[in-house]
């Protein structure tokens, strides 16, 4: 299979000649497009007060994203609740803490953070067993980490504080016009399947970045072709790459 033209479910890229995807168009002639499949809304604070979540209560929060702490922080405010230099923020990697500078002077904050998986990040925080956490997260989230807290007999609540749903796809995206297409969250896969119920994936290549989206293509009933991060393509580009290789040469040989 000849692999020309690409979807990726994310937000296009400023300038996509300044990224890996710019160097696989100009390496092997594919074409990129970028479409978002998911779109996030608001839970307000009203909501999360029905829920009895009171912020003052806590002293430590879990943010698995840079969504996260978006909300977080927009839900203190609507609250109007000031956040204490005293609060300490458990991240699930580095890039997601140093997002933390957008609201908080980060040198003046206790801020740990794990290495992408949520059990190392488990590690820090049975460190801090005497602190009262707030999970902030979407609607749709990985229901190991709840388990996993609880069987650590960590004190904590569940802030669903927005909410993933489906974009509109079907006026802009003619799904059938892909050789390949690549989600980075099961909420994609959803979105796909909301928006085209009828379609069937036929000689079309899926790649799944992270174990919770690849795990939901298959449970949707659609062949897993590649995934990352793997030893060899620790980014979705580089699987992208090695791929398109493998395409490539077993094309040569027919």
């Amino acid at each position: 299979m000849k692999i020309k033209s690409i979807l990726v479910s994310q937000p296009q890229p400023a300038d996509i000649t300044k990224t890996p995807y710019g160097d696989l168009m100009k390496k092997y002639g594919v074409n990129f497009t970028f479409e978002k499949f998911i779109k996030l809304e608001d839970v307000s604070a009203s909501e999360l007060r029905q829920e009895h979540i009171k912020l003052p209560e806590y002293t430590a929060i879990i943010l698995s994203s840079r969504n996260a702490i978006d909300h977080f922080f927009r839900v203190a405010k609507e609250m109007r609740y000031t956040v204490p230099e005293t609060l300490k923020y458990f991240c699930i990697n580095e890039s997601t803490a140093l997002y933390l500078q957008r609201y908080v002077q980060y040198r003046k904050r206790k801020v740990f953070y794990g290495n992408q998986k949520f059990e190392d990040l488990l590690e820090l925080i049975k460190k801090h067993k005497e602190e009262k956490y707030l999970y902030c997260c979407s609607n749709i989230t990985s229901d190991s980490i709840p388990d996993q807290l609880a069987e650590a007999h960590i004190d904590y609540t569940k802030a669903v504080m927005f909410r993933t749903v489906s974009a509109d796809l079907t006026k802009t995206v003619k799904i059938n016009d892909f050789d390949m297409v690549v989600f980075f969250s099961p909420a994609g896969i959803e979105s796909l399947k909301a928006n085209f119920p009828k379609f069937k994936q036929n000689e079309m290549a899926i790649g799944g970045f992270g174990p919770a989206t690849c795990q939901a293509v298959v449970d949707a009933g659609f062949r897993l072709d590649f995934r990352a991060p793997t030893e060899t393509a620790p980014s979705m580009t580089m699987a992208i790459e090695e791929f398109i290789v493998a395409e490539n040469k077993k094309s040569k040989k027919k």
